[in-house]
């Protein structure tokens, strides 16, 4: 059996406040599904350190979008990840909102015949993901609030998949 067209696939995307749970969204992804091989997914936390040179603690991290524009952004990603590999199913949560360090921010799941592209097409989700979606993050740290960028290593990343 062949995989289906990139259009036909289901892709899951949410954006919400709540917390998921990763077990419940790798079966949604691939209930009742026996042609699934494999599932890839990337789990991102908040960490309890700035990405800054100086590392400066980080008590909460604040995570803003645009409704309906974010979730456009996240859809078009998935279907680019399913137009480049032999996928069965993509699962994208964002949370958005206040979060504490160790609190999940992200899920990327990646379901194929194989491990292979279900690999590739994750970490592909994740680099897009941190570097062409509409998120707006502000850590608040001891000295203040401040808004973070994507970091370097983050677009070259990113770069890799150009074609």
């Amino acid at each position: 059996m062949s995989a289906p067209e990139p259009a036909q696939i289901p892709i899951l995307i949410s954006v919400q406040e709540a917390d998921f749970d990763v077990s419940a969204e790798i079966d949604a992804l691939t209930r009742g599904r026996a042609d699934v091989g494999a599932v890839a997914c990337f789990v991102g936390l908040v960490r309890d350190v700035t990405k800054a040179a100086e590392g400066a603690p980080v008590m909460a991290m604040t995570l803003e979008h645009y409704p309906g524009m974010t979730e456009k952004s996240l859809e078009a990603i998935a279907r680019e990840a399913a137009r480049r590999w032999p996928l069965l199913g993509v699962r994208i949560v964002h949370r958005v909102g206040r979060l504490a360090p160790a609190d999940r921010i992200v899920l990327a799941a990646a379901a194929s015949a194989h491990r292979g592209a279900a690999f590739e097409a994750a970490e592909f989700l994740m680099d897009y993901l941190k570097t062409r979606a509409p998120f707006w993050k502000k850590e608040e740290t001891p000295d203040g609030a401040r808004w973070v960028d994507a970091r370097e290593s983050d677009e070259h990343a990113a770069a890799r998949w150009e074609r």
